[in-house]
């Protein structure tokens, strides 16, 4: 069963309505970081509302031995790329610190790889400055958990999840990994991300490069 109407009509629609709101707040000297790629058109909207930079915040699991898809940890990039690790979960599957080593290795090759296709040059650094993580909406909330764990040690003045969507138990986990929360709509229940979108269309490689590009464009002519 899906809601009797749709919040947003599509992704662009839900990042002015959250940057309306973040444009009200007293945001010190703040990044937008939105994770790709549903999240850079939120993003793009709150950053030119905001007439901030934009940069793309991506999290890699670390897997399991012989079971990859049983995250033991996660790495988040960024201008001082974080590991965030569950000791526990790792001692019990067997996980050495070579292992681990190797595994954190292999993902931050990837995201230099993902870096480069998206051509976002080096990552923004969020220290001493308001980090404004940003996604299209959020579901179990274990992704952006692992950002607001990492980013936390990348020493922001202070930290700001902004949704347009998301259950209320996810919020209240996420809560304490942040210094504000804005998220537009609680549905109860919730069923998907997806459902409170009437286009919620899949957003290709192509938009995001194109997205970030003028968002780089933009805070130029702010500089100059």
């Amino acid at each position: 069963m899906s809601p009797r109407y749709h919040q947003f009509a599509d992704r662009v629609e839900a990042g002015r309505a959250l940057a309306e709101v973040l444009g009200t707040m007293a945001l010190s000297d703040p990044v937008i970081l939105a994770l790709p790629r549903g999240g850079v058109p939120v993003g793009y909207e709150v950053a030119k509302a905001l007439r901030a930079p934009l940069d793309i915040i991506m999290v890699r699991k670390i897997g399991a031995p012989g079971h990859k898809e049983y995250g033991i940890g996660a790495i988040v990039d960024g201008a001082s790329p974080q590991v965030v690790l569950d000791h526990a979960a790792a001692s019990m599957v067997g996980a050495s610190d070579a292992y681990i080593e190797g595994e954190v290795a292999s993902e931050l090759a990837e995201i230099e790889r993902r870096r480069a296709t998206y051509r976002t040059g080096r990552p923004v650094s969020v220290r001493g400055r308001t980090a404004v993580v940003v996604d299209d909406g959020i579901a179990t909330g274990n992704t952006v958990e692992a950002a607001l764990k990492a980013l936390s040690r990348a020493e922001p003045a202070s930290i700001v999840l902004a949704v347009p969507v998301a259950p209320r138990d996810t919020l209240v986990r996420l809560r304490p990994l942040c210094n504000e929360v804005v998220c537009l709509a609680i549905p109860d229940p919730f069923y998907a991300v997806g459902a409170h979108y009437a286009d919620f269309g899949q957003t290709s490689d192509s938009e995001v490069i194109d997205l970030l590009a003028r968002a780089r464009l933009n805070a130029g002519q702010k500089s100059a």
